[in-house]
């Protein structure tokens, strides 16, 4: 199966994350097509989707955000899985979960997943660097590969089980519009 894996990232970690899920999707005999979600202009061939997000102040990056609004439609039609990353520490600061229930209901996604996300301050600009003092957020690197991993073997499960109903009723109508 096909599955597009893409995830906005502003300074390469929730990029690392889409790449062990779709390196772990590609050890169970799917074929991953990883881009950053500027470079996905359609969904053609695309039989399901894996989109993520860094976090910033509770928000996902626009260019997922952007990528919602212009696939929505598309995205409604194949199972869709959605993930952020962006809590920092132990106990993860903010503790408060991302607000996706816009991108959840736009997408029909399965599942909604966050991922703890790490935090180099030589990578940040200055601007970033002061809120993140301001925030009091831990540097370090605390993503979790096991965690990832894992997800990616329940979503291959979910995907070998076969469509749900409405998807398949959706993907129908598709075709038969085609």
């Amino acid at each position: 199966m096909k599955i597009l894996v893409t995830a906005a990232s502003r300074h390469g970690a929730t990029a690392e994350i889409a790449a062990l899920l779709a390196e772990r999707l590609a050890a169970r005999g799917h074929e991953g097509d990883l881009r950053p979600p500027e470079e996905v202009e359609d969904l053609h061939g695309i039989e399901a989707v894996i989109l993520g997000s860094a976090v910033y102040a509770g928000m996902w990056l626009k260019t997922a955000r952007d990528a919602v609004v212009r696939l929505g439609p598309d995205l409604r039609l194949r199972p869709v899985w959605l993930f952020s990353s962006g809590p920092l520490g132990d106990p993860p600061v903010p503790h408060e979960e991302p607000d996706v229930a816009s991108l959840v209901a736009a997408t029909g996604a399965i599942e909604h997943r966050t991922f703890p996300g790490a935090l180099d301050l030589h990578k940040l600009m200055y601007s970033e660097r002061l809120m993140v003092r301001a925030a009091h957020a831990p540097e370090g690197d605390f993503r979790d590969p096991a965690a990832v991993r894992e997800w990616a073997e329940r979503i291959d499960a979910h995907l070998r089980a076969g469509p749900t109903p409405a998807r398949q009723a959706a993907a129908d109508g598709r075709e038969a519009a085609a």
